[in-house]
């Protein structure tokens, strides 16, 4: 009695679960063996592509074979040849293999007599037709994606910081994914500041909550698809493209083509001296009580978990201090810092300019970037029409146009009318939260990022250590801040033994106000008028110092939560 082993597969694990081709192919295989008088040995299910071999279930009937050392005569049955291989070129290898076994492969439906030789004829036919038709599949698949591309949209699996999703016409599209979109964004515009490697943008990056390798986030700033850009690699017809995309992008084109200058000008990024320490962000600030030197960080393991100290660079130096009880004193130092009052009306600016101005131009831009995009379907459309009444394309072509682009355009004015939303939105909401109460401004500082920490301490120095306490005696300020803050409730300009006046030169400006809607001019004008007298560079310290505090509240989307906020901090405080 002839005995034999099944094998039936499918490409896909979904069509293995959701498909009824797995039993069609063993039931009909059964009966073969039932109608010829085969024992069936064992059944083997596979739900992986015929392009090559490396299949699990293939290779557990190879090893089944091979284990037997007798080898005596064996069947695999299967229904056809393209269930058994999609490539030619490895069939004929596996061929060789099954030879050597005693194996005789059998495709019920295309029976080959291997005995014969002209069999090798329809044998090559048989091999050589489900590869044909693998490759005109790729091709056709191929197409597809392409022309998609060609039309805007996105067509695969969507890239990290978006998701897939489908329209009412059940279109394919992509939409930003919080929080990893607003994520990307921070990175990109980290490293377009050029103060930070790409390892060191990654890094603070996913501190801050996303999960990316270094290889990907490589290619997340590479990527032009976040900036609304899709590339079209070249093909022999045609040369590499690049077109408007039809989702919405996370940054602008500007940042992006920042972002590309950097990494074309410095192939190795220089480090800066914190690179390795981002868990200290006093690190290089605090002096030590003993020696002078400045302090450093490290990680200490102890019994039961690991701590971070502050300690000197001298290794002989006892200066030692836990960083959780020196930063919480820094912090308590900063919570008793206030705006004067003079300078209320300027950040009121400023807040304004951070949370409403510059949202509404970007949200303008975002509108009337979809506007052209809107009337250049619509172009498309009119164009296909006098092609189709000229007789150059026939009414199917011309159908089937007017309908995607119809489709695209359906979509750009529901994103239009959302932008027309937060545009009016953005119109209505002027506010004027501070209006001649004390502040705090630093009540945020502990959820600060990394660089927003660093940022303070170079605006505010740690200073002395209480060697009996463990903790700050005083902090320096920059001689400029000095005029518009106060420290708990003392009068500004006034002496103050936990307040003192640093040295110029210690800190580096970013310059974050630059390209914002109040000049340095102007700020020097309004404190001017508030009886605060500072020069030019003076201004510059201050303005970024404000436009950095901007930008540490909510977005305009919470300003009235905002507000809120603080006027119940007023109320409590009056």
């Amino acid at each position: 009695m002839k005995s034999a082993y099944l094998y039936v597969r499918v490409s896909t694990d979904e069509q293995k679960r959701k498909g009824y081709s797995l039993p069609e192919q063993e039931d009909r295989l059964l009966r073969y063996c039932e109608q010829n008088n085969i024992a069936v040995k064992g059944i083997f299910r596979e739900d992986f592509s015929a392009k090559d071999f490396n299949r699990p279930e293939w290779k557990k009937i190879i090893k089944t074979l091979r284990s037997n050392k007798k080898r005596p005569a064996e069947n695999i049955l299967f229904i056809k040849w393209d269930r058994f291989s999609r490539n030619i070129e490895y069939a004929y290898q596996m061929l060789g293999i099954l030879r050597e076994l005693n194996v005789i492969p059998i495709a019920i439906d295309q029976p080959i007599d291997f005995d014969v030789p002209e069999s090798i004829v329809m044998l090559a036919i048989y091999l050589s037709i489900p590869e044909a038709e693998n490759n005109r599949r790729g091709r056709n698949a191929s197409d597809g994606m392409r022309r998609a591309r060609k039309m805007g949209r996105w067509p695969g699996r969507a890239p990290m910081g978006y998701v897939n999703q489908s329209t009412q016409e059940g279109r394919k599209i992509i939409v930003p994914k919080q929080p990893q979109a607003d994520l990307i964004k921070w990175a990109f515009e980290q490293f377009s500041t050029g103060t930070f490697s790409i390892n060191q943008v990654r890094i603070m990056t996913c501190q801050k909550g996303l999960q990316c390798s270094k290889n990907n986030f490589w290619k997340i700033l590479r990527n032009p698809i976040y900036c609304g850009i899709i590339k079209i690699n070249a093909n022999k017809d045609e040369d590499i493209q690049f077109v408007k995309a039809v989702h919405q992008p996370i940054i602008s084109e500007d940042i992006f083509h920042a972002v590309q200058l950097l990494l074309k000008s410095r192939r190795k990024q220089k480090e800066a001296k914190f690179h390795t320490k981002f868990l200290f962000p006093l690190r290089g600030f605090i002096d030590c009580p003993f020696c002078g030197q400045r302090f450093t960080g490290s990680i200490s393991q102890g019994k039961l978990a690991k701590y971070r100290y502050y300690h000197c660079t001298t290794s002989k130096c006892k200066g030692r201090y836990r960083a959780d009880i020196l930063e919480a004193s820094y912090e308590k130092h900063l919570k008793k810092i206030t705006l004067a009052h003079e300078v209320y009306e300027l950040f009121n600016l400023v807040l304004e300019d951070e949370n409403i101005f510059s949202a509404r131009r970007q949200c303008l831009n975002d509108r009337n970037a979809v506007l052209a995009e809107i009337a250049q379907h619509e172009e498309l459309v009119s164009k296909a029409r006098r092609y189709f009444i000229a007789g150059k394309i026939d009414f199917e072509d011309f159908s089937d146009t007017k309908k995607e682009h119809n489709q695209i355009v359906y979509y750009l004015k529901g994103r239009l009318q959302h932008l027309t939303q937060k545009l009016n939105g953005y119109d209505a909401k002027h506010i004027n939260i501070f209006s001649g109460s004390k502040v705090n401004i630093f009540q945020s500082y502990s959820t600060q990022d990394f660089v927003g920490k660093r940022h303070i301490a170079s605006l505010f120095n740690p200073s002395a250590i209480n060697i009996s306490e463990r903790d700050f005696s005083s902090i320096q300020i920059d001689p400029a801040l000095k005029k518009i803050v106060t420290y708990d409730g003392t009068v500004k300009n006034k002496p103050n033994n936990a307040l003192k006046v640093m040295e110029k030169g210690i800190h580096s400006i970013t310059k974050s106000f630059l390209g914002r809607m109040i000049s340095t001019k102007q700020a020097i004008r309004m404190l001017r008028g508030k009886g605060v007298c500072v020069n030019e560079e003076e201004a510059v310290t201050i303005l970024d110092f404000l436009y950095m505090l901007a930008n540490s509240f909510k977005k305009i989307d919470n300003v009235d939560e905002l507000q809120n906020r603080l006027v119940k901090e007023i109320s409590n405080t009056k």
